[in-house]
């Protein structure tokens, strides 16, 4: 079984059979997920913050990075493997925390997740499923198999959306 590891910013897509996608330690960044079940193909990407206007020279090497390059870039991965458009797909959203900034001075983590569904409304999508928010970190993972997306935090059971 083949675990493809996506650090900040990363992005994969797969339609192995026996594959996951997994991403660690989801503080204020957010996990997009999006599945398609006629090709079977699940994609991630761990964005780190909402807009790519900041810092536009990341975009070229790190386009995961930013809300409103990662999202674009991820459905450019899954036409790789098969699928063809927005119709028909599954997402689902994770992250969004509030650890660092127990004062809500930045509030990163509800601006990823407010910029997320903008970007994902545009294509016509929003989530079937999210658990964001909170003070706690996620590591999510996605089975290329079933498509379940498994969420665990320390001293938490892990948990399915």
């Amino acid at each position: 079984m083949a675990e493809i590891v996506l650090g900040i910013g990363g992005i994969g897509a797969t339609n192995t059979m026996g594959s996951s996608l997994k991403t660690y330690a989801l503080g204020s960044c957010i996990a997009v997920v999006i599945l398609d079940p006629q090709t079977r193909t699940v994609g991630m990407v761990h964005v780190a913050l909402p807009d790519s206007s900041i810092k536009p020279e990341k975009v070229a090497t790190l386009p995961g990075y930013f809300v409103d390059t990662g999202i674009p870039a991820l459905f450019e991965q899954m036409r790789r493997c098969g699928t063809k458009g927005p119709k028909g797909l599954i997402v689902k959203l994770a992250g969004g925390a509030q650890i660092m900034d127990q004062n809500n001075t930045f509030n990163i983590g509800k601006r990823n997740a407010l910029a997320a569904k903008k970007i994902l409304w545009g294509f016509g999508l929003a989530p079937v499923a999210e658990d964001l928010g909170d003070n706690f970190s996620r590591t999510v993972t996605l089975a290329a198999d079933s498509g379940i997306m498994t969420l665990s935090s320390p001293g938490r059971p892990n948990w399915h959306i």
